[in-house]
């Protein structure tokens, strides 16, 4: 079974990494290439070191990814869609959001991982699969007023689950 770490601020490695596949800063160690499986990897051992396997089930998992995804939507629950779009502009936000996308990008990680999921090929599929369920529309199709689609529906009369 794949064991899924905590997130950066329960393990004590807040902060943003340096560059991919480079130095992390002046006095910091080199940082390992960036890939999902060596990402995966990292999680897979960080867990381990900790004896977290027992716990690291799917249905763990996937609640611990609903959690953290929650989350991230707690930041953006009172603003306005105009400040919503700039959250990344003060730096205490943008900490915030980091964290919270790397939590829920690590449970997922660690999720698929555990099922096997390759999940760049899950959506690749996946976006296939929207490509042809959803055509292009050329622009005499598009409406004029955006916010006149539903927010549950890209399309008006289809249905989207």
């Amino acid at each position: 079974m794949t064991e899924q770490s905590e997130g950066p601020e329960r393990s004590g490695q807040r902060g943003q990494p340096g560059p991919p596949g480079g130095s992390a800063g002046p006095g910091r160690p080199e940082l390992p290439e960036l890939t999902v499986a060596g990402l995966q990897r990292r999680l897979v051992e960080f867990a381990a070191a900790r004896d977290w396997g027992p716990f690291h089930t799917p249905k763990n998992l996937a609640a611990a990814l609903s959690v953290e995804a929650s989350e991230l939507l707690e930041i953006f629950q009172w603003l306005t869609p105009e400040q919503s779009a700039r959250v990344m502009e003060d730096p205490e936000s943008a900490h915030r959001v980091n964290d919270e996308v790397a939590d829920v990008l690590a449970y997922l990680l660690q999720f698929c991982d555990g099922l096997g999921v390759d999940v760049l090929a899950a959506l690749a599929a996946k976006i296939e699969r929207n490509e042809v369920r959803f055509p292009r529309k050329t622009s005499a199709e598009r409406p004029s007023n955006p916010s006149s689609l539903s927010p549950c529906s890209p399309d008006p009369g289809s249905s989207v689950p």
